[in-house]
């Protein structure tokens, strides 16, 4: 029983951390990432699809992608749809392909994707610290209900802390690994 409570508390605190990390690849840095579009979303063909499922998306140069759709009367959708998204580009479309530059950020814009980086790492932190929370709960119902020992309950909710504290780390790890991306171009 302890350790399917712990066994679960981990599997819920490592998908906190592969969370983390998409949101992570999410944020600009300034040089090209094709992840950048893994939140684009393009009509086609009267439905809403992931824009890695419509067009070929690579990175030949450190600050061009360059976005090949699959069928080029996609290329107007695509191409209105990263001028609209959050990601301040500017698509250029050739009629065969669609090329962004990625522009140097701003000292302002750094500042604010190292806001946004430590905005999402807390919120990881606190999804951890909840599951945490979760097992904790459940061993101390064990103990009440006489299921376990109150040593066992102590050695439990002690690796749970351990837990919680290895994936807290990783997530400062990759957060502090992020701020340098962002800042250091």
């Amino acid at each position: 029983m302890i350790e399917d409570i712990i066994t679960d508390s981990e599997d819920r605190m490592k998908k906190s951390i592969v969370n983390l990390q998409k949101e992570f690849s999410k944020i600009r840095t300034g040089r090209a990432n094709p992840a950048m579009f893994d939140s684009i979303r393009v009509e086609v063909y009267g439905t809403q699809m992931p824009l890695n499922q419509v067009a070929t998306i690579s990175v030949p140069e450190p600050r061009l992608i360059v976005i090949q759709p699959w069928d080029k009367t996609n290329l107007g959708p695509i191409e209105k749809t990263i001028l609209k998204s959050d990601l301040s580009l500017n698509p250029a479309n050739d009629g065969n392909l669609i090329r962004i530059q990625i522009p140097d950020l701003t000292e302002e814009r750094r500042k604010e994707y190292v806001k946004l980086a430590k905005q999402k790492s807390e919120e990881c932190k606190v999804a951890i610290r909840n599951i945490r929370r979760d097992g904790n709960d459940m061993i101390k119902s064990l103990e009440k209900d006489k299921d376990i020992s109150e040593d066992d309950s102590k050695a439990a909710f002690a690796r749970i802390q351990k837990l919680t504290d290895a994936y807290i780390e990783d997530s400062q790890k990759l957060t502090d690994n992020k701020e340098k991306d962002i800042l250091n171009l």
